[in-house]
């Protein structure tokens, strides 16, 4: 990726929360050891101690991760750090970004981008998919094939790959992407714990295949950001593989499934925003953001609901409004016919004369072809 050198002075102990497992850390000291390259000095920067290293579960904070990675990466010329068959020279995931930018979508800005890294190495494959035969079709599925990765950093590179890509995608739709489930086909290894900062989300090892799963609604969204903004991010881009976006787009679309589900009348927004784990005024900002409401919103749910119990049953126009909440039935009727166009009497009778006709219609052509 095209970043700038990071700062590499000390800065004194940090609060910053200890994540990234140590051993992806000694997988980059054997690398640059492979490639003739003394790994102290670039440990030294990033604050990583020797007595740090021989923690078997250890960990170290993100930005001591991302100083060291990058040093790294700049040493040996290869993003890749030894995974592949050849070097990933510097600027390779940035070209990858490039390509993915002038999507017109998300679903399509990943697969340009899984299919661009076959330009970059045969070592592994991925790729999207929105209808796998295994899962539902609600749901997106990135794969990660890397058989021909050694087994000793199968790990470090799976884990990297998906971050990467997670990361750039939630980048490119300013979204948070909220994941289903990981699967992993390596065993479970004794830094696990920290997989739940990497993909805070069900995750399991020792799987057929090595998948992220998602919600496949995220694909449609539009891409957000343009060649500018892509030329600033890639100054700091390698913060995007550990730190994940609060921000969810589908918010609108969150509420409305929610509100549908829901069969209480009185549905409060703190009861949504706490099922959608973001503050009430989160909420609120995010609905503004996307140009709703919270108040539409419900008023809309409340009253596709009328309009299913109207024409489900044959219950009084009186019933129909304590069921939908409201106080009686002149504020239902009113609140129904601002929304509808028409009263809820008035409603329901036309489409139950609509629905008459139509049930009547194959009667009639049915005796026309016998006569």
């Amino acid at each position: 990726m095209d970043k700038t050198h990071p700062r590499t002075q000390r800065t004194g102990p940090t609060r910053a929360i200890r994540a990234t497992p140590i051993a992806f850390v000694k997988h980059i000291v054997d690398a640059l050891r492979d490639g003739g390259v003394e790994p102290n000095n670039l440990l030294n920067a990033a604050q990583i101690t020797p007595i740090e290293l021989q923690i078997v579960e250890g960990m170290v904070t993100a930005r001591q991760f991302e100083i060291f990675s990058e040093l790294a990466m700049r040493a040996l010329d290869d993003e890749a750090l030894g995974w592949f068959e050849r070097r990933l020279p510097w600027g390779s995931y940035g070209l990858l970004a490039r390509a993915a930018i002038t999507a017109p979508n998300l679903a399509t800005a990943i697969r340009r981008w899984c299919q661009h890294h076959r330009l970059l190495t045969n070592a592994v494959v991925l790729a999207l998919s929105s209808s796998p035969t295994d899962v539902s079709t609600d749901t997106a599925v990135v794969t990660v094939e890397a058989k021909a990765v050694h087994p000793n950093v199968r790990e470090f590179c799976a884990v990297t790959l998906l971050r990467n890509l997670l990361g750039l995608s939630s980048w490119l739709i300013d979204s948070r992407i909220a994941l289903q489930t990981v699967h992993f086909d390596f065993p479970r290894p004794a830094h696990a714990s920290a997989y739940t900062v990497l993909f805070p989300c069900p995750v399991s090892f020792e799987a057929p295949k090595t998948a992220l799963f998602f919600d496949a609604s995220y694909l449609s969204l539009p891409i957000r950001r343009d060649a500018s903004a892509l030329q600033s991010m890639l100054q700091r881009a390698l913060p995007l593989t550990v730190r994940h976006y609060r921000r969810d787009r589908r918010m609108v679309q969150q509420v409305r499934q929610f509100l549908s589900q829901d069969t209480r009348t009185q549905t409060s927004a703190v009861d949504v925003a706490a099922h959608l784990d973001v503050s009430p005024r989160s909420l609120f900002r995010q609905l503004k953001e996307e140009g709703e409401s919270w108040q539409h919103l419900k008023h809309a749910a409340g009253m596709t609901r009328a309009t299913q119990r109207l024409l489900a049953s044959d219950a009084p126009i009186k019933r129909i409004a304590e069921l939908s909440g409201f106080r009686n039935e002149k504020s239902f009727s009113r609140a129904f016919k601002s929304w509808a166009g028409v009263s809820p009497q008035a409603y329901r009778a036309t489409h139950d004369l609509s629905h008459n006709q139509a049930t009547r219609a194959p009667d009639s052509t049915s005796k026309k072809r016998t006569a």
